[in-house]
């Protein structure tokens, strides 16, 4: 299909303003999907995430429903600003991503220094490749989230969250890039998405006049700590905290960890420390006031908590491990003089667990044969144990106050006392590293005090999310208990930023909403945006919007009535929202965010119905990322193939919640496929005599099996497609629509290669029905090959505003299904009996069961299980046969051969056989003869005849 013609039908689509959605008396369908983030061009992955919705849309819009599919472009948030920066300051990878990556002109690169620049450069570029798609969006609808008309709207959102005090001011960890000096989410990461914060209590160990601080997930495990780890090759310093409940206090950590917990606390660098200098020192366990030696350790990363760690062997693999490498390294022990501490050093029982004896760290050790600190396996050991410790585990009934206690309970009971005692503090971590902001810097946890959050901690709140939840259908359904987890699992939410694009907090204006807090509610302004783009944003107050959503009444709405009125039907038309579709990890934030915004704002009729999460995109089997040049750009991709190639292939790789894998050997046999079908269509108008009409079918009455076979193959296949469609089963549906299809055809059309140039009317009704179908069927996914097919053939209109094809369960016939099986089976099996014989074949005699071997072969069928006893003692009862044995011998063969060939009723073998008679001449190459009975068998065949298998014999 040349460009040229995709071409041809886009216009002529938005010529006739095809896709412009509006209200009206059919049923409304109301889709979207996360709208992108367009800082670099699109790929082939984001072409999946928008094919998907734009195929459903299309065989809904076939289905008769008035169909809503809006695009917008969301470009808050400071990851644009960081781009903008660094080619400012001419980085030579950035500029290198951006000329050979994302294939902007070297001339163009400069402008893209001002970050308003790079968000409609690269917004243009994505509307103008979706067009080139062929996607049925309603343009009117299009906008960017810095718009003045949206930020109003976000505006309103916002200050309705705040009313209902679910908008908060507090301190709280978050995400942060120092070089920005600005909060980040997982949208402004170069690396670290979906990386969560844990909270670390601070263990402190006095030494001499300074405290050695451990950062720990347990700090129960403090009553077995058996010493402390330094690595001697790591830069520690000495810190005086200036402020808080530790105040005054000299802590010695590591650089690294300083840069995080800086962050966090109010220190001072007081000097260096070297580490090599405290290793084999005496500390002291602030709790059991036993001694505790510090030892050398190359395993401690200086980076994570405050690069101390504190050692319990017990119940931390690692731990275990590290200290038996330690007692069998005699040069380290010399070199620290540490014999006497490493003789004493040992497990301490913490932890009682059900199947582990007093030491579970060394069982688990052994259990997975690690053998060193370098074995990959060390991690799940680590992983395995703390859960089932933290699920199942009590603290052990020697251990004062706690004993006998569930670690999952008593766990935030010590941190408590042991910061009221003054042996600890807090301090916050990522779970893990690197997180990398988008400007290139390394990310801290930091504490801000007037920070603004969404408090997605209220229990109330969170109640009502889940009954969101409850009454959406969610696609994959398993997914659901993510959903569950999340919502759940969210605390207060940072939503403001100081640096970026976005909506100014109306009531604290030195902050923004950030990405994933503005882009909650969206899908309820993409229904009114075609009047608010060119409407005075100074008139969009709270008013209008809360008389246009919430139908509330108010003397200050300023937008006369008679608009309001249209506006407020509108979206009342399009609401609740049908479908959400988006990738599998925003479900914790985003998709769960979607819940709580309209549970808090709408009432229960305008939530949203339906959720489906997308997997991820995969080139040549590695994960696809812009950042490294691996990807493919998706306007390459449709120059290269065609647009309905691309889509044909992203839709057919793999279920949208499956992750799939662009191969180009694959999209070329898929551009074959395709090819093969537009062939099909001119071969199908040569037999039709050159005048293919598919508005005018002359119908015919069928008589042979072969094509009502065809016809009921053709229905099944509708059918299944249209059944895969509804639950997006896209994969399925196109495997049904041209894969599975395209072999029962080659069938057909081999089965009637004898007669199909001689214009027979069977043939040409069969096979102008089956591309009259076929087209609409395929329409959804090559829209453009489809219209101009559509078109070339005499079909009315647009393929896009058809009919989907409607399939009748009374054409799907098994009996006719099992009847061309028949008549395949019998060829194949004399084509294998010839090739064994060596005299030239004259005939072929076909015999065919008797009625009592049917009748057998049904109560086979209803005893539904091997059983040859009760099948033959249902058989004698009925006195289906006088020839017991005859009987006998037919049962066992019967229920061998119905696991084969289910029972679908006695077919008429003879009418079918005579029916396929001059194909299987033909195919044989030999005169064939049907028996009924044993009159003429020379060598006693008949007797093998089964229903659904005739005996042959050769001669």
């Amino acid at each position: 299909m040349s460009e040229n013609i995709e071409k041809k039908w886009q216009k002529k689509w938005e010529d006739a303003k095809l896709f412009e959605s509006n209200p009206n008396d059919k049923k409304k369908m109301y889709i979207t999907v996360a709208f992108p983030y367009p800082s670099g061009a699109m790929h082939v992955g984001h072409g999946r995430t928008y094919t998907v919705p734009d195929v459903y849309a299309r065989f809904k819009r076939m289905e008769g429903y008035n169909v809503l599919f809006p695009m917008g472009w969301h470009v808050t948030g400071a990851p644009v600003i960081g781009i903008a920066d660094r080619i400012k300051n001419k980085d030579q990878w950035t500029l290198d991503l951006y000329e050979n990556v994302h294939k902007v002109p070297k001339e163009t690169l400069p402008k893209l220094a001002d970050p308003i620049n790079i968000v409609k450069y690269f917004s243009s570029e994505y509307h103008d490749v979706m067009s080139k798609m062929g996607y049925t969006i309603d343009w009117r609808r299009e906008f960017r989230t810095i718009d003045p008309t949206f930020q109003k709207f976000v505006t309103w959102q916002m200050k309705t969250l705040k009313s209902k005090g679910l908008i908060i001011q507090g301190e709280h960890p978050v995400k942060y890039c120092p070089h920005d000096e600005n909060p980040v989410g997982d949208h402004d990461l170069l690396e670290g998405e979906g990386i969560g914060v844990n909270e670390l209590t601070l263990l402190k160990f006095p030494l001499e006049d300074k405290f050695l601080v451990t950062g720990t997930l347990r700090p129960e495990t403090i009553f077995g700590a058996t010493n402390i780890w330094l690595n001697p090759e790591v830069h520690y310093i000495l810190v005086e905290v200036e402020k808080g409940r530790s105040e005054g206090e000299k802590w010695i950590m590591s650089d690294d960890a300083y840069y995080n917990i800086s962050n966090q606390k109010d220190l001072k660098i007081l000097g260096d420390i070297d580490p090599k200098e405290i290793i084999g020192k005496i500390s002291k366990n602030p709790v059991t006031g036993e001694e505790i030696p510090v030892f050398p350790a190359s395993f401690v990363d200086a980076e994570y908590g405050s690069g101390v760690v504190f050692s319990e062997p017990a119940d931390a693999p690692a731990d275990y491990i590290a200290l038996r490498d330690l007692k069998n390294n005699a040069e380290l022990i010399k070199e620290y003089g540490l014999e006497e501490a490493v003789l004493k050093a040992e497990p301490r029982n913490v932890v009682t667990v059900k199947g582990y004896g007093p030491i579970p760290a060394k069982e688990t050790i052994e259990k997975l044969g690690i053998e060193n600190q370098d074995d990959p396996k060390l991690h799940d050991a680590t992983e395995e144990l703390y859960k089932t410790e933290h699920s199942k585990g009590y603290v052990s009934d020697h251990i004062p106050k706690y004993g006998g206690k569930r670690v999952a309970y008593v766990r935030d009971e010590v941190r408590d006392d042991l910061i009221e005692e003054g042996y600890a503090d807090i301090i916050y971590d990522f779970a893990e590293r690197p997180v990398i902001c988008r400007c290139g810097h390394r990310c801290v946890v930091k504490i801000l005090d007037d920070q603004w959050f969404m408090k997605y901690s209220d229990k109330e709140w969170k109640g009502k999310a889940h009954e969101v939840l409850d009454g959406e259908t969610i696609i994959p359904s398993e997914v659901k208990s993510n959903f569950n987890y999340y919502i759940d699992w969210l605390d207060d939410w940072a939503c403001s930023r100081r640096v970026g694009l976005g909506t100014r907090v109306p009531w604290d204006k030195k902050w923004l909403f950030e990405p994933l807090t503005d882009s909650t509610m969206y899908m309820s302004y993409y229904t009114i945006a075609k009047y608010l783009k060119d409407m005075d944003p100074e008139l969009l107050n709270e008013a209008f919007f809360n008389k246009v959503f919430l139908d509330i009444d108010s003397d200050d709405i300023k937008v006369d009535s008679e608009t309001v009125s249209k506006i407020q039907n509108e979206f009342n038309y399009w609401y609740p929202l049908d479908w959400r579709l988006s990738a599998k990890d925003l479900v914790g934030n985003h998709l769960s965010f979607l819940m709580f915004a309209h549970s808090a704002i709408f009432p229960r009729d305008k939530w949203p119905k339906g959720t489906v999460v997308f997997g991820m995109g995969l080139l040549e089997g590695n994960k696809m990322s812009s950042s490294k040049g691996n990807v493919i750009l998706l306007n390459d991709a449709i120059d290269q193939y065609s647009a309905d190639v691309v889509r044909l292939f992203l839709m057919s790789s793999a279920e949208p919640w499956q992750d799939f894998d662009w191969r180009e050997k694959e999209v070329k046999g898929t551009q074959r496929r395709l090819q093969w079908f537009r062939e099909f269509t001119s071969k199908v108008d040569e037999v039709a005599g050159g005048n293919l009409n598919l508005s005018d079918i002359k119908e015919v009455e069928l008589t042979r099996n072969i094509d009502k076979w065809m016809i009921g193959q053709l229905n099944k296949h509708i059918k299944n497609a249209t059944e895969a469609l509804e639950v997006f089963q896209t994969r399925k549906a196109s495997q049904e629509a041209l894969f599975l299809l395209k072999k029962d055809v080659d069938h057909y059309l081999y089965r009637v290669k004898h007669i199909i140039d001689n214009g027979d009317e069977g043939v040409i009704y069969v096979l102008s029905t089956l591309l009259d179908n076929w087209i609409r069927l395929l329409a959804p996914f090559t829209p453009h090959t489809c219209e101009e097919l559509w078109s070339t053939y005499g079909g009315e209109g647009f393929v896009s505003e058809a009919s989907w094809p409607e399939y009748d369960e009374s054409l799907i016939s098994d009996e006719i299904s099992t009847s061309e099986a028949l008549i395949q089976n019998a060829v194949h099996d004399i084509t294998e009996i010839e090739k064994m014989v060596d005299t030239d074949v004259s005939k072929i005699h076909l015999y065919l069961a008797p009625d009592w071997k049917w009748d057998l072969y049904k109560i086979a069928s209803e005893v539904g299980k091997p059983d040859i006893g009760q099948i033959m003692g249902r058989a004698i009862k009925a006195n289906i046969y006088s020839d017991k044995k005859a009987i006998a011998q037919n049962a066992k063969k019967i229920s061998r051969e119905i696991t084969k060939t289910p029972y679908v009723g006695k077919i008429d073998e003879e009418s079918i056989f005579e029916d396929g008679k001059a194909y299987m001449e033909e195919e044989c190459g030999s005169e064939i003869v049907i028996h009924t009975d044993d009159s003429y068998d020379p060598q006693n065949k008949a007797r093998n005849a089964m229903p659904y298998k005739p005996a042959i014999f050769i001669e």
